[in-house]
């Protein structure tokens, strides 16, 4: 198991201020969790049950704070410098790629690959095709539950976002955020509670409480007051899915396609308040799903959307070369497949095989500290403030 999911899985929730709040558990062990508040000059232990954090009268006293369940955002650059934080999913695509030996070499790569491609889309006034280099930023979003007690705070989101900086008159351009887009909800919903019902099939509200939670946050005053438009997640078309290709062409997105039907993604990012069109960009072999709330080829700058473009579109290459560094461009009518074997291997590793196994268990990490203990917490918090 990679050294930062082990020590999350002992320090699940983060420090705030001067105090320090952590859930010791052994093993999952689903029948007690034990919360440590710690003062900077000592510490106390209390141990709660899980059956009396679900009895009426505790669990009265809890929904009765559900107002103060609040965000806060942290920021850590991502370059070839990047390593991963205790707290970081270790599912990330970003974190993957800062393991191992040739940690260094293989963030550099991916940073090479993402300027080369931005410059490839913002050609014009650029004919050495190096005026362009982006800047990611990794932001990480803790919600905090005064119900759990002192201050504490469960890491939920990750996301990323992109700036824009024009190397020969060095102006910033504010790119997009979002783009790649974690969540240990939506571990626990995909890998936990999803195989759980594959005798009754999709639950009904399946997705609900990761989509209020998502779009709590993006109308939060912690997201305005740090980000001026809505986020964009760009992601991987689905493999059981067939589209056709479109006569609709934007000069960044490319050209246009559409799906046969929903997938499942496409139902989940629908809960969190998102639509989804699908482009495959000039020199790009597959289509993107873009995940958006607004008008996604009106309200973000060319620079802006070509910036997100180059990012997720090097994630995917290296997550997915099969589809995305495939030898030949998606046809008219595309199923994509990972059978493909016509792909060229990108110079970056990526371990999928590890990737799927941390899904899992971070997906269990959250069913423990968070859904069980919190849940019915949360759920009521969010339906309160969607209301």
């Amino acid at each position: 198991m990679a050294s930062g999911l082990l020590t999350l899985t002992s320090t699940p929730l983060r420090t705030v201020g001067s105090r320090v709040f952590s859930a010791e558990r052994s093993a999952l062990d689903d029948r007690e969790i034990r919360l440590k508040c710690r003062e900077n000059s000592g510490s106390e232990l209390r141990a709660v049950t899980r059956s009396s954090l679900h009895s009426p009268q505790v669990l009265g006293q809890l929904i009765s704070m559900t107002n103060e369940c609040v965000f806060s955002i942290g920021t850590t650059r991502f370059n070839e410098d990047y390593t991963p934080s205790t707290n970081s999913r270790g599912t990330t695509n970003f974190a993957n790629l800062a393991r191992g030996e040739n940690r260094r070499q293989n963030l550099c790569n991916a940073v090479t690959m993402m300027n080369t491609r931005v410059n490839e889309l913002v050609h014009w006034d650029n004919p050495r095709g190096d005026r362009y280099a982006l800047e990611l930023d990794i932001v990480s979003v803790d919600l905090h539950l005064a119900s759990a007690g002192d201050d504490a705070a469960f890491p939920v989101i990750e996301v990323l976002d992109v700036d824009i900086v024009d190397t020969t008159t060095g102006a910033r351009t504010e790119g997009i955020v979002g783009n790649n887009f974690s969540s240990y909800i939506r571990d626990y919903d995909f890998s936990v509670r999803l195989p759980g019902h594959e005798a009754t099939g999709i639950p009904s509200d399946f997705g609900d409480l990761h989509g209020q939670v998502f779009q709590r946050f993006v109308e939060s005053d912690e997201y305005r007051e740090r980000f001026s438009q809505p986020p964009v997640i760009c992601i991987s078309v689905s493999t059981s899915r067939t589209y056709r290709r479109l006569t609709n062409y934007h000069p960044i997105l490319g050209v246009e396609y559409v799906a046969d039907d929903k997938s499942l993604t496409d139902q989940y990012f629908g809960k969190m308040g998102l639509r989804v069109r699908y482009f495959m960009p000039q020199g790009s072999v597959a289509p993107l799903a873009f995940y958006h709330r607004g008008d996604l080829l009106n309200d973000y700058s060319f620079l802006a959307l070509a910036g997100t473009i180059a990012t997720m579109e090097t994630f995917q290459k290296v997550y997915r070369p099969e589809i995305y560094n495939a030898n030949t461009a998606a046809s008219e009518v595309y199923q994509p497949s990972l059978d493909n074997g016509n792909y060229s291997v990108p110079q970056v590793s990526y371990d999928r095989v590890e990737r799927t196994r941390l899904a899992t268990t971070q997906g269990k990490f959250t069913e423990v500290n968070l859904m069980k203990p919190y849940g019915a917490v949360l759920e009521r918090w969010a339906t309160e403030q969607s209301a």
